[in-house]
């Protein structure tokens, strides 16, 4: 795709990687940002990073990101710091503890470097309480950092490959003839379009006369000035994820299961939230939580909890990236990557061609990070 012009929609991190690589392989490359760098869903996410996936599309684009998040450590103010992974369901809960039993078979079928423990060696290993543990599985290669970091690294890279970044420029998606219009200025012609706005993607694209099922949601995250040195930690009973922090801790899930407008939402943590947080890190790392910040983001849902990665049918030039039901930033890079290489003629990753739906498919929210069988 040599001097091929491109134009990507969302500063994120999957539209500064996909940028970064067109740049990169000779495209001419402008970027599109309604705010700053990493004001989105980026800029609000949690920073777990693992390479835990049970199905092989995931585990693919995860050793992707896993490696690029480890060769940039230290590089600008990103830093990926290496902390194991642990997922557990408690004793009763059959369901998900028969699910991470499942899940961790398949993720092994995928060279993930995860072990199922009993309670007592998880106890011996971390402080952890394991008394009302059923099932604990191990995940060794993982670790957390910031994603705002991150995502301005990216940008700091694709202007230095060339690439035109432009922030505080929200703009409208032209279907037909690929482009964009900026608000303040004349439509301005692409040879190809990557729509990768997070929640913003499904009205982007509707505005344009193209309908994808996509449904931003509510989730919440909060940060502890209480020092916290254990690993991170899902626990899949009680919904809800923790990870050391510069401050001290990052915990959250919060789940609001309810689609929202992604112009008009609360950015702010419910009470309920923080209650609850602050009962289930005492019970589980014995965490007195003095809350430092708490807030909430936006995830994208999808019917099959799978990303919208690919060629949108019918659209010839026009590509979305988005739905990625929390576990975005973990794939972010290989996903950048894959649909990069797409657009400049590759295959890309079939399971998540958007053909698979037509768009006007009807479906509950689900939470992102729940394990099934």
């Amino acid at each position: 795709m040599s001097r091929a012009s491109v134009g990507v929609v969302g500063g994120g991190i999957v539209g500064l990687t996909a940028g970064l690589a067109l740049a990169e392989a000779g495209a001419d490359v402008t970027v599109y940002e309604r705010g700053a760098v990493a004001s989105g869903s980026t800029g609000r996410a949690a920073g777990v990073l693992y390479d835990a996936f049970a199905d092989a599309p995931n585990a693919r684009l995860a050793t992707v990101s896993q490696r690029r998040f480890r060769e940039r450590s230290g590089e600008g103010a990103f830093t990926f710091t290496e902390s194991p992974y642990v997922m557990l369901a408690r004793e009763g809960d059959r369901e998900r503890a028969a699910a991470i039993e499942a899940a961790v078979e398949r993720m092994r079928a995928n060279d993930r470097a995860v072990s199922l423990v009993g309670p007592d060696e998880l106890g011996e290993r971390f402080p952890i309480a394991t008394g009302d543990v059923a099932v604990a599985a191990v995940a060794e290669r993982a670790g957390w950092g910031d994603p705002g970091d991150y995502a301005r690294l990216l940008a700091e890279r694709f202007v230095d490959a060339g690439g035109d970044l432009r922030t505080e420029t929200p703009v409208e998606v032209d279907p037909e003839a690929p482009g964009v219009a900026p608000e303040d200025g004349a439509r301005e012609p692409h040879d190809a379009v990557l729509v990768a706005a997070g929640a913003h993607t499904k009205r982007l694209l509707a505005d344009a006369g193209v309908s994808v099922p996509l449904k931003p949601y509510r989730v919440q995250a909060l940060t502890s000035t209480t020092a916290y040195e254990g690993p991170m930690v899902y626990d899949a009973t009680g919904g809800f994820y923790l990870r050391a922090h510069p401050a001290g801790l990052l915990a959250g899930d919060g789940t609001v299961p309810e689609e929202v407008d992604p112009d008009d939402w609360d950015r702010a943590a419910d009470e309920w939230f923080v209650a609850e947080m602050r009962e289930r890190l005492a019970e589980r790392v014995d965490h007195d939580l003095s809350v430092d910040r708490a807030w909430a983001g936006l995830c994208v849902a999808t019917p099959d909890g799978e990303p919208l990665l690919g060629a949108l049918p019918g659209h010839e030039g026009l590509y979305v990236a988005a739905g990625w039901q929390g576990h975005g930033v973990m794939r972010a890079p290989g996903a950048g990557e894959a649909i990069a290489e797409e657009i400049r003629g590759g295959e890309g990753v079939r399971a998540f061609d958007p053909g698979r739906f037509d768009g006007d498919e009807s479906f509950e929210i689900v939470e992102g990070m729940a394990v099934e069988e």
